[in-house]
């Protein structure tokens, strides 16, 4: 989740709807300008126990941000609380748990990206053995229950853990027991961002499968091969979910401004503090009657991290981020960003990839998004057959456009190698959640402690 920086004393009020719609059309850049934003989460954890650290323990999370300190990255205080480190190569933040996650620098080519993830990783394994700490890759924690898991000091946690359990019974587990990998891709103009939009948004859930990693709640099987995406189905449905209005004609910046102005609010920053606003409306805010704010009309600032609130599978700011995977191995981490930049990025794998989605109703894709956390490959495809039927072909699109793309590195090599795990997974018919559930019914013995061996970093 985003980490505020910017005074809210920098930006103007907002006086007019059309104001709302500035931050999208600012994200259109030329192709050359393009450039690749990947976002990872992993769990935290002791080595001697399991134990997910909390804050301010000795060797705790307070302890290991401030050891970044070493690798020149620079706190970021709120309320007198380190909770982000900022340098060259992006953002260090805490989700609501612990959980660390890495937002990445906007770059340009997806072998700049995967350094940036073996930099940030070779740092944090660093300091971890330093202080007996370690990092486990999954989609949810394979054995903690929500009592077990600390809460960072983040303004806008406390808010959203308050407001989570009136809306939905599972936000908190979104918040408390998850970890992610996303990527932030740009567009040229509003007609590029909506075929980007409607192309990703449909074939979120076969990222959702390939990455599915989280078949385990609190020491056992859960029946599911991505908890984690299930957990969204019922975490607030006002702010989730495959969006059809991204697919109906005339779809663009101000219908995707309509939908967030009837997202609830959660917040708004002031003097350095988070105010309670959750299940406010953004429509009173721009009229001068937000309740908390009596008086008081929004800037821009506001509106942006509004923007931040909402969590569909595909999500627009001023780009688009990709949501559907659950977070895994280092190789993973790369493949994700390698997939959407693949499909995206490239005219003729973006209009291949729309030609497969583009007779899809509506009903058959709620259906795959429904189906796929329990399914994975197996969910079925609007018009028949399942995901399996079009996964390799994905891949090959997908494979086409960074070929197209031609970005190559010191030893020569293309971007289409970080497309290998991907392939691997569909050739052998087993997402990375079958062959978790294989060695828990098999050589593991029912043991689900030794998935820490298997599973960190």
């Amino acid at each position: 989740m985003s980490t505020r920086e910017v005074s809210d004393r920098e930006d103007p009020v907002i006086e007019s709807l059309d104001q709302l719609a500035a931050p999208m059309a600012a994200g259109e850049k030329p192709r050359e300008a393009w450039r690749i934003g990947t976002e990872h989460e992993k769990f935290v954890y002791d080595t001697a126990d399991h134990h997910a650290p909390p804050y301010a323990e000795e060797g705790g999370i307070r302890d290991l941000l401030m050891a970044l300190t070493e690798f020149g990255w620079e706190p970021i205080i709120e309320g007198g609380n380190v909770i982000a480190m900022k340098g060259s190569d992006g953002t260090v933040s805490l989700e609501p748990a612990g959980q660390l996650e890495l937002s990445g620098a906007p770059l340009e080519n997806l072998h700049q990206t995967c350094a940036e993830t073996g930099r940030h990783l070779a740092q944090v394994k660093t300091i971890g053995d330093r202080i007996g700490k370690a990092f486990l890759g999954l989609g949810m924690w394979p054995d903690k229950t929500r009592a077990e898991l600390p809460i960072m000091p983040k303004g806008r946690y406390d808010i959203m853990l308050r407001h989570m359990p009136r809306v939905g019974s599972m936000g908190l587990d979104m918040m408390l027991r998850t970890c992610t990998i996303q990527v932030n891709l740009d567009y040229s103009s509003e007609a590029d961002m909506v075929k980007k939009f409607r192309t990703s948004l449909a074939l979120q859930p076969l990222a959702t499968a390939l990455f599915a990693n989280s078949p385990f709640t609190e020491g056992k099987p859960n029946g599911y091969l991505s908890y984690r995406s299930h957990i969204w189905s019922d975490t607030d449905p006002a702010r989730t979910g495959m969006l059809p209005f991204v697919f109906e004609d005339g779809f663009g910046y101000e219908r995707y401004v309509d939908y967030m102005l009837d997202v609830p609010m959660y917040f708004v920053f002031r003097d350095g503090k988070y105010i309670d606003a959750a299940g406010h409306s953004f429509r009173d805010f721009l009229k001068g009657e937000l309740a908390v704010l009596p008086g008081e009309l929004p800037r821009l600032s506001d509106w942006t991290d509004h923007l931040s609130t909402a969590f569909p599978e595909v999500r627009l700011k001023s780009f688009l981020e990709m949501r559907g995977a659950d977070g895994g191995p280092w190789g993973r981490i790369c493949a994700l960003p390698a997939l959407w930049v693949g499909l995206l990025y490239d005219q003729g794998a973006l209009d291949a990839a729309w030609d497969l989605v583009k007779d899809w109703d509506m009903e058959g894709r709620e259906l795959l998004r429904n189906s796929v956390p329990k399914l994975g490959l197996d969910a079925p495809l609007p018009g028949g057959g399942t995901l399996r039927k079009i996964a390799a072909e994905v891949i090959d699109i997908s494979r086409s456009g960074l070929a197209t793309r031609n970005f190559l590195n010191a030893g020569g090599d293309n971007e289409t190698g970080y497309l290998e795990p991907l392939a691997q997974i569909v050739a052998s018919g087993k997402v990375p959640a079958e062959r978790l559930l294989d060695l828990y019914n098999g050589e593991w013995g029912g043991d689900l402690s030794k998935i820490y061996a298997v599973k960190s970093f």
